[in-house]
């Protein structure tokens, strides 16, 4: 759909100029200079040649077909150029100018204006608000960045600047280049998703390396992530996640950033690599478009020094990367040819075993990585650098090992990486591992953030089965009566279902609860007590059994469309057992009720069995501007504010993304069990989940749900309270 678009034979120039300042210039003079293998068309109607090519007055003067426009003009002409490139047929257009969404309520109009003009002529918009596009492969350059290096990295970018960080870092480091750079600008028109599904088809791209700010469509994203990632990584920087960064993004691009802890975890779920630091993006990409993936999460370190063999191994220690220990007939191997001093431990350090013979580095390389349980191998130290820092000759040593090492690579398909003092010298023993495609850096904090990088996407690969594809089949487990407490409430114009409507719901669904009555006297707050306390009701769920000695007891909760924290307005009443506590227990409430919101409608008490105390957790829905519905889940009751030990997925959510959540928070050690006690009902806890995840895809009308607390046993459980708020 976008080949005419990324891969177009002929481009308009509208906006054209012989000022050497103006991007109509420029865009042409770069396309001439680096040789466009297609049609360059300017259009300037007060222009007769630019650069010795005929200018045109109109792009419907144009003889031959057009398939792409680069519009460098004002924001307020784009709406009428556009209409004349949909009559020309013109499948894309490159909007460079601002001034859109990003600038406030009539920007945005002006933007509407363009998207509504895009979709009446079919002409794909890449922008506004973009420094471009470039295609490396026809040398069909509309940015102007001069000598980009060539490679198999496709490049989305929201910044400009980002773009040129990155290009001029490939630029310097004479290793990795690029298939295609696009400028997404305002992503008013192709979306990211549309992107990945281009780039997954392209054969020369080989990795995707994104800067984001924020996007309009991030569950489609997800799903064509989720396709994308099996077949080619996908490596990600977002930014926006502080409240300063997300003002900041929503002024550069008029994008809003989503939170943080959502979209990190939707990532990882769809086999993104997300990375942090903008230092790390380029050799992560470079190293993953390069290298086979670490297949069993081990890595052995080859050093010939101690320092930086014992900070490595605590790097990837950090990074949750094994270093096994290596087989008897490794270490055999190694004794035979490194010196009595060398440590055969993993990280091996030859203890000067290459100081007169660095070729020595490639024979240990070779017997590590036949050792099965080690999955790459990291060479740390000199290496590059003994014809720089010793002996000239000793380049020739260093020339043959780099030529082995590439071809280790190749054969086993286990990665090889080198930190090298010498990175930034002139080696060309480096300049070799650089041919093939061996990742060289001079920082170590890089070198293991590369490593953990191809360690977690071979993880992903390996359990790709288990993933998520983010798909949603509306409705699929929808319950008649379950409808119907919906549409009760939308007839009395409610957005919100009352406390029992809520628990009624999720109920239907499998969720253990006491639902309880609504009482709207005292005198029939009392009988239903008094059937619960006569019962037992309020001394276990069904689930537990509670000794004979325990009296039964119940809650009152004020039942009101209008007061949603009901202990805000002092509406809970706990532990109750007598006439007498629950008759003025109801009037308290009642009174307490009509205090707080004298306008509240007050339907009346809820009377259900009192839980007996258990581990407080929450679990709660939400709908998510970028990613649609998503899931919380952590410690529950005032913990959630004080602890804030949550973790967000998107929705929906498979068995095992469940036993991953709980093992997700800090507190999941409690789940397990502490100090001798006995542990929790984790299986139970789990169903819970799905159930809500269920409950979500059942009922799109619900915008957020919270059962907070839900008391988790050592086996079974209740939701003690629910709230379930619709969409207005």
């Amino acid at each position: 759909m976008l080949d005419k678009v990324l891969n177009a034979k002929s481009v308009a120039i509208i906006g054209a100029s012989k000022n050497k300042t103006k991007r109509g210039y420029q865009a042409i003079k770069t396309l001439l200079a680096d040789g466009f293998e297609g049609q360059i068309y300017p259009v300037n109607p007060k222009e007769d040649m630019i650069l010795g090519l005929r200018c045109y007055k109109d792009i419907s003067d144009i003889e031959g077909p057009v398939d792409l426009a680069l519009i460098t003009t004002p924001a307020r002409t784009i709406p009428g150029i556009l209409r004349k490139c949909g009559e020309k047929k013109v499948s894309g257009a490159v909007i460079i100018a601002g001034g859109f969404r990003e600038l406030g309520a009539k920007g945005k109009e002006l933007e509407q204006q363009v998207v509504m003009a895009a979709k009446e002529t079919g002409v794909r918009l890449i922008g506004p608000n973009t420094s471009g596009m470039i295609n490396m492969k026809s040398n069909m350059n509309l940015v102007g960045i001069q000598n980009a290096p060539k490679g198999h990295i496709a490049l989305l970018c929201q910044s400009g600047n980002m773009a040129l960080t990155l290009i001029t870092e490939a630029t310097i480091r004479k290793q990795g280049g690029f298939t295609y750079y696009v400028g997404v600008g305002n992503e008013s028109d192709i979306k990211f998703h549309e992107y990945l599904e281009f780039f997954r088809n392209d054969h020369d791209t080989k990795a995707i390396l994104m800067y984001v700010e924020g996007m309009s469509e991030g569950r489609k994203f997800l799903q064509e992530a989720h396709k994308t990632s099996i077949q080619k990584p996908i490596i990600l920087l977002k930014s926006g996640r502080s409240a300063k960064g997300k003002k900041s993004a929503g002024s550069h691009t008029g994008s809003l950033a989503g939170m943080s802890e959502v979209a990190n975890r939707a990532y990882g779920r769809a086999g993104i690599i997300v990375i942090e630091n903008s230092d790390e993006l380029f050799p992560v990409a470079e190293t993953l478009s390069s290298q086979p993936s670490i297949k069993n999460n081990s890595l052995a370190i080859l050093a010939d020094g101690g320092g930086h063999a014992t900070i490595a191994a605590d790097l990837l220690t950090d990074y949750g990367i094994n270093l096994p220990e290596l087989s008897d007939k490794t270490k055999e191997n190694l004794r035979k040819i490194l010196p009595e001093a060398a440590s055969l431990v993993n990280p091996v350090d030859v203890a000067g075993g290459t100081d007169s013979d660095p070729s020595l580095f490639a024979d240990c390389a070779k017997i590590i990585l036949q050792d099965p349980s080690v999955g790459g191998l990291l060479v740390v130290g000199l290496f590059g650098g003994y014809g720089i820092r010793f002996e000239e000759s000793l380049a020739i040593g260093e020339e043959a090992a780099a030529h082995r090492f590439g071809a280790m690579v190749k054969k086993r398909s286990k990665p090889i990486f080198v930190h090298s003092l010498y990175s930034s010298y002139e080696s060309r023993a480096l300049d070799l591992l650089r041919h093939y495609g061996i990742p060289v850096h001079d920082s170590l904090d890089i070198s293991c953030k590369c490593v953990a990088s191809l360690c977690k996407y071979g993880n992903y690969l390996k359990s790709y089965h288990a993933k998520t594809n983010f798909v949603f089949n509306w409705r699929a487990n929808a319950r008649k009566e379950g409808e119907q407490i919906i549409e009760n409430a939308r007839k009395e114009g409610r957005h919100v279902l009352l406390e029992h409507e809520a628990k009624q719901l999720i109920k239907l669904h499998g969720a253990p609860t006491s639902l309880g009555q609504v009482a709207r006297t005292e005198d029939k707050a009392w009988e239903i007590a008094q059937k619960i306390i006569e019962n037992g009701e309020g001394k276990a769920s069904s689930e537990r059994k509670a000794s004979s000695e325990q009296k039964a007891s119940v809650v009152l909760k004020i039942v009101s469309p209008d007061i949603l924290h009901k202990s805000d307005a002092c509406g809970v009443k706990l532990n109750l057992n007598s006439e007498k506590e629950i008759r003025e227990g109801f009037k308290q409430i009642i009174k307490s009720a009509n205090a707080y919101n004298p306008e509240a409608d007050i339907r009346g008490v809820l009377v259900a069995p009192m839980a007996q105390k258990g581990l407080e957790i929450i679990i709660g829905t939400k709908v998510d501007e970028q990613f649609g519905p998503v899931i919380m889940y952590g410690l529950g009751g005032i913990m959630v504010e004080i602890m804030k030990d949550v973790t967000f997925w998107v929705l929906p959510v498979s068995p095992n993304s469940c036993k991953k959540m709980l093992e997700d928070t800090r507190s999941s050690i409690l789940l397990g069990g502490v100090r001798g006690q006995k542990g929790y009902d984790k299986k139970t806890l789990r169903k819970l989940i799905s159930m809500c995840s269920e409950l979500i895809e059942s009922y799109p009308e619900i915008e957020e749900m919270d059962l907070n607390p839900v008391l988790l046993y050592e086996k079974g459980l209740d939701v003690v309270d629910a709230r379930i708020i619709l969409k207005k």
